[in-house]
């Protein structure tokens, strides 16, 4: 009997090319099974509910904020309570920062961490030395190299935001700690100050840009050598993948506060609570995140894998120009968003604000009540976005 399994995942060669390949791979041992992909831009990932797949598709890629809602709503298989105890103990002493506990709510495992990434430091170290110039280690020097006019950063609403939650927490405090407020006046406004000012630097382009156009700008063209914060993409470190190979590493320090902390990325595949042939996806599901495949074949095929063996792999590495050793660090202290059912409400239109703020400047205290409006009418929302 042949069985037709369909999933979606998001557009680009680190979101889509591992999962064909991983699934080709899986169909050939398993003869029976097909899996079929779609893919949805980086946009409609962060935007488009799974609410909206379920009925489509058997497996789906998300992201972690959706795990509050797949847990409440029951949208997604508890994968707690279908897989064995040892592969899912291997999954959590094997995780990458905290990227397999970010599927986990309130009792249920959303998803199994089969990508794993965080704002990380990129350059194109042939510049800096046809320029004369050097990677910042702090704060000051950034802004400094931002003055040269060669620095850029994604301040797209969404990065924005996850960058909004970096200086609050370099300014010593955490989000999201009371039900009022996202974060005091104080530290809200600092944390929105040291964003314009190094957007004041930069060019405007940056206010259309993700980290995949920021990649390709530095990659392909002459005239960013820095960006201090954008979501990973080991792709751009491996040697083809762009006209020009980029170089990885950690986050500045911020005045007194040490190493910026950002905000954890990365994906997880997830089993439709509609599936029909259950048991399939949920061996696919296993397959794609076990340790032997993240760390050859997924990898091999431009993932970023979630599983720690494949970040610790010297084969890897090498072809990486060293990106996985020079920024597990910075993945294992990265922070997790909230994941609340409601939360993307807030994630959703909170982003708007912190750019416009970068871009305009204004009155910080409004800004920060409209981000507080938005929170606690997120905290009011089930069973939506």
């Amino acid at each position: 009997m042949s069985i037709l399994l369909r999933g979606i995942t998001w557009n680009h060669t680190r979101g889509y090319l591992p999962m064909v390949a991983t699934s080709q791979r899986y169909s050939e041992v398993f003869p029976e099974v097909t899996i079929q992909w779609d893919k949805r831009s980086l946009q409609e990932f962060a935007d488009l509910p799974i609410q909206a797949l379920i009925d489509e598709y058997d497996l789906l890629v998300i992201d972690h904020p959706w795990a509050g809602y797949a847990a409440d709503s029951g949208v997604l298989l508890p994968l707690n309570e279908y897989l064995k105890v040892d592969y899912l103990q291997d999954q959590a002493a094997h995780t990458v920062g905290q990227s397999h506990a970010s599927y986990q709510f309130a009792g249920s495992q959303t998803a199994l961490a089969i990508d794993a990434a965080t704002p990380v430091a990129s350059w194109r170290e042939d510049l800096l030395q046809q320029k004369g110039l050097e990677v910042p280690v702090n704060w000051e020097q950034l802004l400094e190299l931002a003055g040269k006019g060669v620095v850029a950063f994604p301040a797209i609403p969404i990065d924005s935001l996850m960058n909004f939650y970096m200086f609050c927490l370099a300014n010593g405090e955490e989000p999201f700690i009371g039900k009022e407020a996202v974060v005091s006046v104080e530290v809200g406004h600092a944390a929105l100050e040291a964003l314009r000012e190094l957007a004041s630097l930069c060019s405007a382009d940056i206010f259309k840009w993700n980290p995949i156009a920021v990649y390709e700008a530095m990659a392909q063209q002459e005239k960013v050598v820095y960006c201090p914060f954008a979501y990973g993409y080991s792709n751009y470190a491996r040697a083809g993948y762009g006209k020009h190979r980029l170089s990885f590493g950690g986050l500045v320090s911020y005045k007194e506060y040490g190493m910026l902390r950002s905000t954890l990325g990365g994906t997880g595949i997830a089993v439709s609570a509609s599936c029909k042939n259950k048991s399939e996806a949920l061996g696919y599901a296993q397959f794609a995140a076990s340790s032997e495949i993240q760390r050859t074949l997924y990898m091999a095929s431009g993932g970023q894998p979630g599983h720690r063996k494949a970040w610790t792999d010297e084969e890897n590495n090498r072809q990486s120009a060293q990106y996985f050793s020079n920024t597990l660090s910075t993945l294992d202290h990265a922070y997790v968003r909230p994941r609340y059912n409601g939360y993307l409400h807030f994630q959703d239109h909170a982003g708007d604000y912190v750019r416009d703020y970068m871009m305009h400047g204004g009155d910080h205290k409004l800004i920060l009540e409209q981000m507080n409006r938005l929170y606690r009418e997120s905290l009011q929302l089930k069973g939506t976005k």
